[in-house]
C-alpha cells in the first residue's frame, strides 16, 4: 500500500509542477501582452494629446516642447466660436452625418437581406459584381457623379453629401449579408407560413437579430461622413452649408497661412471636430466590438 502511495505521490507532484509552470507562463505572457497594449495605445494617443496640450497654448509657445501649457489658454477655444460659425458647421455636420448614416444602413439592410434569402439563378454572378465595385476607385467616378448632381441642381446643396448613400455601399451589404446568414432560416420559414410578408420578416426578425451590425454599419457611416473633406470640398461654396472638416479647412485657410500665422485657432478647431468622434466610439464600443468580432463567421 505505501509503495502504492508513494508512486501516484510521484506522478501527482510532476503534473502539479507542470499545471504551476503552465500558469506561470500564461500569467508571464497576459503581462507581456498587457505591456504592449498599453505601449501601443500610448504610442497611438501621443498626437491626440499633443493636440490638445497645443491647442491649450499661447500664439508664441505653441510648437514648444512643453507638454503641460503655462498659461493655459482657455481663451483659444472661446476665439474659435467667435471667428468662426462653428455651431453652425457643428449642426451641419451631425445632421448630415445622421442622414448618411441611417439611409446607408436601411438601404443596405434590404439589400443584403434579399442576397442571404432569396435564391435565385446568378444571385452569387450579381453579389460578386456588387462587390468588384469596390475595386472602382472613386476618382474615376467623381467627375460623372459631380456631372449628374449638377443636372439635378443640387450642387451647392446639402443633398449630395448623403444622397447617395440611398443606393447602398458593396462593403456595408456585405457585411450586413454574412450577419443574415448566420440566422437559423427556419424562423423566417415559419413566419412565412404565419402568413408575414417579405418586409414584415425583413422588419420584424432580421434588423432585430442584427441590432449589432446595425449600430456597426452606423457609426462606421457616420465616422466617414463626419471626417470628410473631399465632398465638401466639390459640392459646397456657401459658408452657411459647411460641415466640420470643410470649416476646419477655411480656417486653416485663415489662419494657418500669411505673415501672422494663429496657430492655436486652427488647433482649437482639430480639437473640436476629433472630439465627437471619441465620444461616439466610446458609446458604441460594445456594439463596434461584438460586429466586428462575428462578423464572417459563415459565408
Amino acid at each position: 500500500m505505501s509503495a502504492v502511495a508513494s508512486d501516484s505521490s510521484v506522478r501527482v507532484e510532476p503534473m502539479n509542477r507542470r499545471a504551476a509552470n503552465r500558469e506561470l507562463k500564461d500569467r508571464l505572457w497576459r503581462i507581456v501582452f498587457i505591456i504592449v497594449l498599453i505601449g501601443c495605445t500610448m504610442i497611438f494617443f501621443t498626437p491626440f494629446v499633443w493636440l490638445v496640450s497645443a491647442s491649450l497654448k499661447v500664439r508664441a509657445e505653441v510648437f514648444n516642447s512643453e507638454w503641460i501649457p503655462d498659461p493655459v489658454a482657455w481663451e483659444n477655444y472661446v476665439r474659435v466660436w467667435q471667428v468662426a460659425p462653428v455651431f453652425t458647421w457643428l449642426k451641419n455636420s451631425l445632421v448630415i452625418g445622421i442622414l448618411a448614416a441611417v439611409s446607408v444602413t436601411i438601404s443596405c439592410a434590404a439589400i443584403a437581406f434579399g442576397f442571404s434569402y432569396f435564391r435565385f439563378r446568378g444571385r452569387d454572378t450579381l453579389f460578386g459584381l456588387v462587390l468588384a465595385t469596390m475595386m472602382l476607385p472613386g476618382v474615376v467616378t467623381m467627375i460623372p457623379v459631380f456631372l449628374v448632381w449638377q443636372r439635378l441642381g443640387f450642387v451647392n446643396t446639402q443633398v449630395p453629401l448623403w444622397a447617395g448613400n440611398l443606393f447602398g455601399s458593396a462593403f456595408y451589404i456585405f457585411l450586413l449579408r454574412q450577419f443574415y446568414l448566420g440566422l437559423p432560416r427556419e424562423l423566417f420559414e415559419a413566419a412565412r407560413v404565419d402568413g408575414a410578408s417579405y418586409f414584415q420578416m425583413w422588419r420584424n426578425i432580421a434588423l432585430p437579430l442584427t441590432r449589432t451590425a446595425l449600430i456597426v454599419v452606423f457609426i462606421f457611416e457616420f465616422k466617414a461622413s463626419w471626417t470628410d473633406l473631399l465632398k465638401p470640398l466639390i459640392y459646397l461654396q456657401n459658408s452657411a452649408l459647411f460641415t466640420l472638416p470643410r470649416g476646419l479647412k477655411a480656417i486653416l485657410d485663415q489662419f494657418g497661412q500669411g505673415g501672422e500665422m494663429q496657430w492655436e485657432i486652427v488647433l482649437a478647431a482639430s480639437v473640436i471636430v476629433t472630439v465627437p468622434m471619441l465620444v461616439i466610439f466610446f458609446l458604441g464600443q460594445r456594439y463596434f466590438m461584438d460586429g466586428i468580432a462575428t462578423t464572417g463567421l459563415k459565408g
